[in-house]
């Protein structure tokens, strides 16, 4: 039972993680566009800040909601000792 709390409470943190990067993500990113807006029309650097940032965003979302614990799980440990194992034996 405890096992199973303490990969619920892993998927919870990655979720949350995930949202206060999105949140801040947002409201950084508007920030800088208008001070970008403001002081240097001519050139959107903002746009460099904006496309690496959420290159992190998108990997705590893959985290959080596509990738589980996919290579974490005790299913995924013991089915790749098995095959390290089987790969031993011939």
């Amino acid at each position: 039972m405890s096992d199973v709390r303490a990969i619920a409470e892993k998927r919870v943190e990655r979720k949350i993680k995930f949202k206060r990067n999105l949140y801040s993500y947002i409201f950084v990113n508007i920030i800088l566009a208008v001070i970008n807006f403001i002081f240097t029309p001519e050139y959107w650097w903002v746009l460099w800040v904006m496309f690496f940032w959420g290159i992190g965003v998108l990997i705590n979302f893959l985290n959080a909601y596509v990738l589980f614990d996919k290579f974490d799980s005790e299913e995924y440990r013991e089915r790749k000792i098995q095959e390290e194992m089987e790969k031993l034996r011939n």
